[in-house]
């Protein structure tokens, strides 16, 4: 339920997000027409065309993307033609073609206030050109359907973030409305007026065609809502369980136990568990490593029973080899579940990594919590929910503290920056990509010879060389070909594999230049690692401030993969 909020709030919000000004044009276009006939017919049809296609796009393929762009291009035509019969209205009645006096007969029948067909067709359009700038609600809720994949409660998520951004636009448009006759009134001039229109519209056209409309709106911050969404999401979602103590899920649907036998719920009776969703590669999740094996080790002969579960996010992720390297790789002691079915995923409703749930000594969840810190009310909860169970136990209840420093056997797992205007996780397979900025444009499942751009705008990346780009990862086709990515951060890691059996070694820059004291833990100082298997690498780790740097990685063999950056 919580979710289905947030999914609102999220889009009301985008009414102060700059992805939103491509398409207010078009949706100004109609604020001197009545609501009720013009503007929330188009609404409407704005909402439920991005739902549908936002659900198409959940189901993936090759066959959605192309769907989705020609969608795109027929929007692109319908507002060119009213932008054409706005401006030019006698020409386009006796000259255009009849696609243009299409288009004047809706303009005309809007005019009239009878066009409600063509208002749903207007906003239908207006879904498939709208490309919302993606907060941490929009994250969520694509993260949520990406999971869960093309379901109801898929489609209502994305229906309610269309409907919140509608409610801001209704508003919108209503003022508009108000002050367009009040200009028309003044000055007398509604035909100069309808034409400034038109020439806006048409602007927008060549704007969103030319992908301005990602390339560079999505840099302007008028108004950041990333903190206020943040708030959002921390108010709605708290740690303590939103819906009060209920049943743990069963457990039993693990195709492999690491270091344990397999377990269920009726061996866990008595005990006070906690029940960790990870995964290997997920930088947010290594970082909570140190304090889980902690708790392990503190309370683990009082009662306590630490589970991770192993719930891949890419395919190479459900490798068991892979997976049991990494368990012995981090000196993960404690039993692991590998769900690659994600079974047990889906039987807690589990939609993030990290998440960690604590089940109480009656089988009962009684703590929620995901993403990284909260460390020490977790821990005040694991000693509170062990007291329960043994009023006389004696239990050390000084918090566990890691220094900073004890991790320098393992890097990944230092705590993050602290940054709150880092760069963010960015996906390089077409599914969930943004920032691609080579030319020619991303062309799915198929080789292509890519340039990237001289220079690049934060958070941005580009490829330069044969490049596939499949649904989550880039594979290197020729010989050797680079990876460049504008960032602000601490630290840059990289998933990266390799498609076949031989090391690919790479060699890395930093603003052209060797990295020297700022390489990460896979790179030297001169910038040359080695891939020689699927995982995380960290590639830089800026010794000393936290500037915005160009990141460029050389592969100098084929086969190179490259899933999705993340940063700390």
């Amino acid at each position: 339920m919580l979710i289905l909020i947030l999914a609102y709030l999220g889009g009301v919000l985008t009414i102060f997000s700059p992805c939103v000004l491509p398409v207010v044009p078009f949706v100004f276009s109609r604020s001197d027409q009545p609501f009720r006939k013009s503007g929330l017919p188009m609404l409407v049809g704005m909402g439920l065309s991005f739902a549908v296609f936002g659900l198409i796009s959940v189901a993936g393929g090759n066959w959605a993307i192309k769907a989705n762009q020609f969608g795109r291009v027929f929007a692109l035509v319908i507002f060119s033609i009213l932008g054409l019969t706005l401006l030019f209205p006698k020409f386009a009645e006796k000259i255009m073609n009849p696609f243009v006096k299409l288009g004047n007969r809706l303009q005309q029948k809007a005019e009239t206030g009878s066009g409600l067909g063509s208002s749903l067709l207007l906003g239908a359009s207006i879904g498939l050109l709208w490309a919302p700038c993606a907060g941490p609600i929009l994250g969520l809720v694509l993260a949520g359907a990406a999971i869960s994949g093309s379901t109801p409660r898929t489609f209502a998520l994305l229906l309610l973030f269309a409907a919140g951004a509608a409610s801001s636009l209704a508003v919108a448009i209503l003022a508009g409305g108000k002050l367009l006759r009040t200009l028309k009134k003044g000055l007398g001039a509604e035909e100069w007026i309808k034409r400034g229109i038109g020439v806006i519209v048409l602007l927008a056209v060549v704007a969103i065609a030319l992908g301005l409309d990602t390339k560079t709106l999505s840099k302007i911050s008028y108004l950041s809502t990333n903190q206020l969404e943040e708030k959002l999401v921390s108010k709605l979602s708290p740690g303590q369980t939103a819906h009060g103590p209920m049943p743990m899920p069963p457990i039993d649907g693990a195709n492999e136990w690491i270091n344990s036998p397999p377990l269920t719920r009726e061996d866990l009776k008595g005990k006070v568990v906690l029940v960790d969703f990870w995964t290997y590669s997920c930088i947010n999740c290594i970082r909570t490593l140190p304090y889980l094996k902690a708790w392990n080790e503190k309370y683990g002969k009082d009662g306590f029973v630490l589970i991770g579960v192993h719930s891949p996010e890419f395919a190479f992720e459900k490798d068991i080899g892979n997976i049991k390297h990494a368990v012995e790789e981090f000196g993960i002691r404690y039993p692991v579940a590998v769900d690659n079915d994600q079974r047990i995923w889906t039987a807690f409703q589990n939609r993030y990594w990290p998440a960690h749930y604590l089940i109480d000594a009656n089988g009962m969840i009684r703590y929620e919590d995901s993403g990284e810190g909260h460390y020490g009310e977790t821990e005040k909860m694991i000693q509170s929910l062990l007291l329960e169970r043994n009023p006389n136990d004696m239990l050390a209840l000084e918090p566990v503290t890691l220094d900073a420093s004890s991790s320098t056997s393992r890097p990944l797992e230092a705590p993050a920056s602290g940054l709150e205007e880092r760069s963010p996780e960015t996906y390089l397979g077409y599914a969930q990509q943004r920032g691609f900025s080579s030319k020619p444009a991303l062309v799915p499942d198929k080789e292509a010879k890519y340039t990237a751009p001289a220079e690049l705008e934060l958070h941005q990346w580009a490829l330069n060389g044969n490049f596939k780009v499949d649904e989550e990862r880039i594979v290197l086709r020729g010989k050797s070909g680079s990876l460049r990515y504008r960032f602000h951060a601490r630290d840059l890691h990289l998933v990266l594999g390799i498609d076949g059996k031989a090391p690919v070694p790479f060699r890395v820059t930093l603003d052209g230049k060797e990295p020297g004291a700022n390489h990460g833990a896979d790179t030297d100082e001169h910038g040359n690692g080695q891939i020689s298997g699927q995982r995380l690498y960290q590639l830089i780790r800026l010794k000393a401030g936290n500037e915005t740097h160009t990141f460029e990685i050389e592969f100098l063999a084929p086969s190179a993969e490259g899933y999705a950056f993340t940063f700390g």
